[in-house]
C-alpha cells in the first residue's frame, strides 16, 4: 500500500514559518474592541429572556459604547494604530450599535406591530452599516480641513444606540406605556436612524478636554465624581437625560459648524496676516 505521507528527502524538509511578534501596544486596543463586540452580543442574550432582563441588555450596550470609546484613545496613546483595528472596531461597532440595539428594541416592544416593526428594526440597522461605512471613507481623505475631524457627520453609531434606547430607559424608570406606543417607538428608532445616515454635523468633541485651566481642575472633578455617582444610583434617569440633552444640542453644533466652514471662529490676526500676505503678493 502506498504511503500517503511518503517522508521528505534529505534537504526537502518545509521551511518553518516565522511569524513576526505582534507588539503589546498594537494588541491592547483590538482587546478592548473585542470586549466591546463581546458586551454587544451579551445585550443581545439579555434580550431573548423577556423584560425581566432587559436593563441588564442596556447595561451591556453602555458597556460596549464605554469601551468603544476607550480603544481609539488607548491605540492613540501607545502609537498602535493600525488598518486592521480600525476595520476590526468598524465590525464590532455595527454588531454592538446596529444589531443590538435593534434587536433589544424589537424584542422590547417592536414586535407588537408585527412586520412594520422588524422593518424599521432592520432599517435601523442599515443606517448604522452605511453610516459606519461613509466614517470610513471619510478616514482617508485628504481634502478634509482638521477643524472638521471635530465634528461628526450624522449621529456616530455609538450615540445613535443610546439614543435609540430611550423609550426603554423610560420603561425602566417606570413609564407607563399606553396601548399602541409601539407605533411611536418605532416612529422614534426611524427617526435616529436617519439621523445616523444625515449630513447633519454633530460636535464630536475629541479636543474637548485636551487643555484645562488650572482653575478649572477641582470643580472639573467633583463634577465627575457626582455624575458617575449618579450614574451608577440612578442610571436610566440618567442616560434619559443625558439623551435628550443632547439631542437638544445638536442644532448648536450645526451652528457651530456653519460658523466655522464661513470662517466667523477664525482669530482676527489670522485673517489679518492671510490678508497681508495676499496683498504682498507681486502684481503684473
Amino acid at each position: 500500500m502506498t504511503d500517503l505521507f511518503p517522508p521528505y528527502e534529505p534537504g526537502d524538509e518545509p521551511r518553518r514559518r516565522r511569524f513576526k511578534p505582534v507588539p503589546l501596544r498594537v494588541l491592547l486596543p483590538n482587546i478592548v474592541t473585542l470586549l466591546s463586540l463581546c458586551a454587544g452580543l451579551t445585550a443581545m442574550r439579555y434580550a431573548v429572556h423577556g423584560e425581566a432582563q432587559m436593563d441588564r441588555a442596556v447595561y451591556a450596550i453602555l458597556v460596549a459604547a464605554v469601551l468603544d470609546g476607550l480603544d481609539g484613545r488607548l491605540a492613540r496613546l501607545l502609537k498602535g494604530t493600525s488598518r486592521f483595528g480600525a476595520e476590526l472596531d468598524s465590525l464590532a461597532d455595527f454588531v454592538s450599535f446596529g444589531v443590538a440595539p435593534a434587536f433589544v428594541l424589537y424584542t422590547f416592544s417592536l414586535h407588537e406591530i408585527g412586520s412594520p416593526g422588524w422593518i424599521v428594526a432592520l432599517a435601523y440597522a442599515m443606517a448604522c452599516a452605511l453610516r459606519l461605512a461613509r466614517f470610513n471613507v471619510m478616514i482617508d481623505d485628504p481634502a478634509r480641513p482638521d477643524w472638521q475631524k471635530n465634528f461628526f457627520v450624522g449621529i456616530p453609531a455609538p450615540a445613535g444606540a443610546l439614543a435609540a434606547l430611550l423609550p426603554l430607559y423610560l420603561h425602566l424608570d417606570g413609564f407607563s406605556r399606553p396601548m399602541g406606543f409601539a407605533v411611536v417607538e418605532a416612529a422614534y428608532l426611524l427617526f435616529v436612524a436617519l439621523m445616523m445616515v444625515s449630513r447633519i454635523p454633530t460636535y464630536a468633541g475629541k479636543t474637548l478636554g485636551t487643555r484645562v485651566p488650572r482653575e478649572w481642575v477641582v470643580p472639573m472633578l467633583i463634577a465627575a465624581a457626582l455624575a458617575v455617582a449618579l450614574m451608577v444610583s440612578h442610571t436610566f434617569e440618567m442616560l434619559t437625560l443625558i439623551t435628550v440633552t443632547y439631542l437638544a444640542l445638536i442644532p448648536l453644533g450645526v451652528r457651530a459648524y456653519r460658523r466655522r466652514e464661513r470662517g466667523e471662529d477664525v482669530p482676527p490676526e489670522v485673517v489679518a496676516a492671510a490678508a497681508a500676505g495676499l496683498d504682498d503678493k507681486p502684481r503684473p
